[in-house]
């Protein structure tokens, strides 16, 4: 295994606009769930001088969600901000996730009166009086989207939500939503490794003028060039339920990454750097959201930022990863029925 020194981060996060109709911000997000959730112990301490580390790059679309360690995200987040500019960030919430006392997952509320009590408690632990984007998690389907995507414009023309996100839903429901308002922008999963998105989702985005926000870039760490087969997890990593962190599937992913990193070292960047890159790659109406804990990683996802990758290097990026290349499907197969944008 070879090993190459990370790029260095400098200058300032570029600046882009979430669709045609959503906010001007950072062209990287930082998605902040592992700091509170779903990949084993964070240290909070930590978590906050990361956050901190990405504002004084330039880095100002903060990603969380009100089922991130069931509040504790947005406390955190608000923790992090004490003493900043309210108005130099752009705050990205997703709600309607339902959670128990134990952890577990009891589906998902996206009714009018469930989306406007979720951000009365958003604000209050987030200690602000407006949102810039306010998102369903996924899909009710037992609520029309126009019913949902209605609620949230109703707090829109209060002055409590500045802007309409979605989540992980398909063509059809985007243009659905975006008749009843204007939506900024889709977060979706997209890496070298899931690429679904491009056939039906990515042109029903643009054809409407709304963004895309990235997450998983790095495939939950399978990406990052760190990732060892015999690495041990944590309760309550939920990679340990992943099908593409388990046994053959694991091993074959690997193999990709070994692939990858051959492509990384003759660029003189890292495997996390180029496949963040990648993605940046796809159009500026992409923006790649990190989910960097620490900010040794954090440095390193900055690190993408310029990386220029010419038609050969992109020849030999999806030569080393192929589309479709991946071994196991991106979540459980419970967890894929919710998935509106698979269907």
């Amino acid at each position: 295994m070879t090993s190459t020194t990370p790029r260095t981060a400098s200058g300032t996060t570029a600046r882009t606009t979430l669709g045609t109709a959503g906010p001007e911000t950072s062209a990287l997000g930082l998605g902040l769930m592992g700091m509170s959730d779903l990949y084993g112990p964070a240290d909070e301490a930590e978590s906050i001088a990361t956050v901190h580390a990405a504002l004084d790059a330039g880095v100002t679309l903060l990603d969380t969600g009100d089922f991130y360690g069931m509040g504790h995200n947005e406390l955190l987040l608000h923790e992090a901000l004490r003493g900043r500019d309210r108005a130099s960030v752009e705050i990205s919430v997703k709600y309607g996730a339902l959670r128990g006392p134990d952890n577990s997952w009891l589906g998902f509320d996206g009714s009018p009166a469930h989306t406007k009590a979720s951000l009365a408690y958003t604000l209050r632990r987030l200690r602000t009086d407006y949102v810039d984007v306010y998102r369903p998690a996924r899909l009710d389907p037992s609520v029309p989207i126009e019913e949902t995507v209605g609620a949230v414009a109703e707090l829109v023309k209060a002055g409590y939500v500045r802007h309409i996100g979605l989540s992980e839903v398909g063509a059809e429901t985007l243009r659905r939503a975006a008749a009843v308002h204007p939506i900024s922008d889709l977060q979706i999963e997209y890496s070298l490794l899931s690429r679904g998105l491009e056939a039906e989702v990515l042109p029903a985005a643009r054809e409407l003028g709304i963004g895309i926000t990235a997450y998983g870039v790095l495939s939950r760490g399978l990406l990052s060039g760190h990732w060892q087969a015999d690495r041990p997890l944590a309760v309550g990593d939920f990679r340990g339920h992943s099908p593409r962190f388990q046994g053959d599937n694991l091993a074959h992913n690997l193999r990709l990454v070994e692939a990858l990193r051959a492509v990384a070292a003759a660029k003189g960047a890292t495997v996390a750097q180029v496949a963040i890159a990648w993605v940046a790659s796809r159009g500026a109406d992409i923006v790649p959201l990190v989910g960097a804990r620490r900010r040794e990683r954090l440095a390193e996802a900055l690190g993408a930022r310029g990386l220029e990758l010419s038609a050969a290097d992109l020849a030999a990026i999806e030569a080393a990863v192929p589309d479709g290349a991946a071994a196991g499907e991106r979540y459980a197969a419970a967890q894929m029925a919710h998935l509106d944008s698979e269907r």
